[in-house]
């Protein structure tokens, strides 16, 4: 795939695959994202036993990426795919519910492939209001939300699930956001959070907090 779009600097290039990682020129992006896009290729491309590689002549020069993928012979069956190394250490999450709330889709997307490849069952809600929703009819372990999501945001969502009548209220969470000072956790954590985890954290990291959150893994 080609673009003739604002190009990769030569010292971004080993880092454009990284989680949360996206160029820090002002005025590089319109919208900020999170830098998770081509994480999420990376991922799936692993997923079929692929690679993915990024090349750029410069600033203001497009870039270039290569997907390449095996192509089996005839009758061959499937060639197994081994797990990223940086992935070995996930704690497994075997048939855990996980309730994803995030406004971005590519956040929602690399979050659920995490946890799927530990065995964990996500369901995704792009608003506060699809996350109530899907509370009312599935019984979830454990809710990661982010934050600041348009109209109701992350705040709302757990002040309005702490004030349900039902078993959801108990519902371990964990606030998962680009809001990580300290006044940002101790908000989380009143609102009614059991954890809060800044952006960027390690896919270990927000495993493991998930693991412990649920029971299947002792505090360190």
């Amino acid at each position: 795939v080609i673009d003739t779009g604002r190009g990769i600097a030569p010292h971004l290039l080993p880092h454009v695959f990284e989680r949360f990682r996206q160029a820090d020129t002002a005025g590089a992006r319109p919208h900020l994202g999170l830098g998770l896009g081509l994480t999420i290729v990376r991922h799936l491309v692993g997923l079929h036993g692929g690679t993915v590689t990024a090349a750029s002549a410069g600033e203001g020069r497009g870039s270039t990426f290569t997907i390449e993928l095996p192509l089996l012979a005839d009758g061959a069956g499937p060639a197994p795919v081994e797990a990223p190394r940086d992935e070995s250490s996930l704690p497994a999450l075997d048939d855990l519910n996980v309730l994803l709330v995030d406004d971005d889709p590519d956040g929602r997307e690399v979050l659920a492939v995490i946890l799927e490849k530990c065995g964990a069952r996500p369901v995704t809600a792009a608003s506060t209001s699809e996350a109530l929703a899907a509370l009312d009819h599935t019984r979830f372990d454990a809710m990661v939300a982010d934050i600041g999501m348009p109209g109701r945001d992350g705040y709302d969502l757990i002040r309005t699930v702490r004030a349900r009548t039902d078993d959801a209220r108990d519902i371990p969470a964990i606030a998962f956001t680009a809001f990580a000072g300290p006044d940002d956790a101790r908000r989380a954590l009143e609102a009614g959070y059991n954890l809060h985890l800044g952006k960027p954290v390690e896919p270990a990291a927000l495993t493991r907090a998930l693991a412990v959150l649920a029971g299947r893994a002792e505090p360190e």
